[in-house]
């Protein structure tokens, strides 16, 4: 699938600006181009794999989808780009090529076909088989039918105002959806207990939700107006967490433009969907630009982090925690409070690994000038220091650190150092 991104290029002004994750109009667009091609790329190789992909039920779904494009595109385009069809796309693709397992859920093709109907207005006859007494329609809800059996779906059978609906919860202030119904809004089983997504949520649930997300846009919009509008250009689904999790946030490859994140007060909140925007963003260009030739091994140390880490691992913590030291910085200079110990503590974390993070051999020539830029993003915060000593006082704590993670980790300590 990577091979079918290389027609992408990527101007070092682009990778520059990328690299100091301050928002810009071609970074923003290059990530939803990369992201829409891939997804295309994915679907398309569903359709290919797929048993008997070009007649049957398969290619019946594929024509309502088709039919639906050429009266409503953008309909069309949000269904098939939702983050929740990603997972699914990948989980599908994986069945249909593994000799052993549960079965490929191609029937899910038609509700993807049928929500885009649905959405794009077009008079249509499409039966679907709801499972366990729920049909998910795709960035609409779920329709809930009465009597068991296949269902017929006409551009009237979606009414939210129906008892028999749950429509998708739409959060305040933009697109983004707080996903709580779609099946495919994590990956399946093998996700780690800490990212299990909450069950359905209450109307008391989602209320709770609404406030703390209008309180964080309303933090991102006042300390960092460019940051609020990139969150809402790239983020299209909130997941919940599961009340079991201690993780604030996480973001998944395969749900492009999603975040999982537990409830949490505005300020963190906030500092969450900075954190995580980053993830998406570096994700994306790494589809399309080879910025290391590293392995998984775990070895490099963390601040943010009690365990080793792998070079994309220690690229990308670096990389969040960079966007989240200006983010502290511009709400210090807005006089919020606890912010300037905020920004001198990530801060600190982000130039304690930087020199260890560009010296990597392994690097490639864009990752190195990509971990150039970051330097150089990070330096320039030394315009607006903080007051007193605190950066210093930081550097030093984060030292401290260093020191008892290499006594703990003695095999490990070079990759700590220049």
């Amino acid at each position: 699938m990577t091979a079918a991104l290389t027609a992408f290029t990527v101007p070092t002004r682009t990778l520059r600006a990328l690299a100091t994750t301050e928002p810009c109009a071609e970074g923003t667009r290059l990530v939803r181009d990369v992201r829409r091609s891939k997804r295309l790329v994915l679907l398309r190789a569903v359709l290919d794999a797929a048993p008997g992909g070009r007649s049957g039920a398969t290619a019946d779904h594929w024509a309502l989808l088709e039919e639906a494009e050429r009266h409503d595109p953008g309909a069309v385009r949000d269904v098939l780009h939702y983050p929740a069809t990603g997972v699914w796309a990948e989980e599908t693709l994986r069945r249909l090529h593994a000799p052993y397992g549960p079965p490929a859920d191609l029937a899910h093709l038609g509700a993807l076909a049928a929500a885009a109907a649905l959405r794009a207005g077009i008079s249509f006859t499409h039966t679907l088989r709801p499972l366990h007494g729920r049909l998910v329609l795709p960035t609409l809800g779920v329709l809930r039918p009465g009597p068991p059996g296949p269902l017929a779906l006409t551009e009237r059978s979606w009414d939210p105002d129906d008892p028999a609906t749950l429509p998708l919860h739409a959060l305040p202030g933009g697109r983004t959806a707080l996903d709580d119904l779609d099946p495919y809004r994590a990956p399946g089983p093998a996700r780690p207990a800490p990212l299990r997504p909450a069950r359905r949520l209450t109307p008391k649930g989602h209320k709770r939700w609404d406030t703390q997300w209008s309180g964080a846009l309303t933090l991102l919009r006042r300390y960092d107006t460019a940051r609020a509008e990139e969150t809402l250009q790239l983020l299209r689904s909130v997941v919940p967490l599961g009340g079991a999790s201690r993780s604030h946030g996480a973001t998944l490859p395969a749900a492009a433009g999603s975040v999982l994140a537990r409830t949490q007060a505005p300020p963190a909140l906030a500092a969450t969907l900075v954190h995580e925007v980053q993830h998406g963003k570096l994700t994306a260009l790494s589809d399309v630009l080879t910025l290391h030739t590293a392995d998984r091994t775990a070895r490099h140390w963390a601040p943010w982090r009690s365990d080793p880490r792998p070079l994309e691992g220690l690229l990308h913590g670096t990389y969040a925690h960079l966007a989240l030291a200006g983010y502290w910085q511009r709400a210090a200079l807005y006089g919020a409070r606890g912010a300037w110990a905020q920004h001198a503590r990530i801060r600190a974390q982000v130039a304690a690994v930087l020199p260890a993070l560009h010296a990597d051999e392994r690097l490639t020539p864009a990752g190195r000038e990509f971990t150039d830029s970051m330097a150089a993003a990070e330096r320039a915060m030394d315009e607006l220091p903080p007051p007193g000593d605190q950066h210093a006082a930081a550097r030093r704590a984060v030292d401290r650190e260093r020191r008892a993670w290499c006594e703990k980790h003695p095999e490990l300590a070079p990759f700590t150092q220049v």
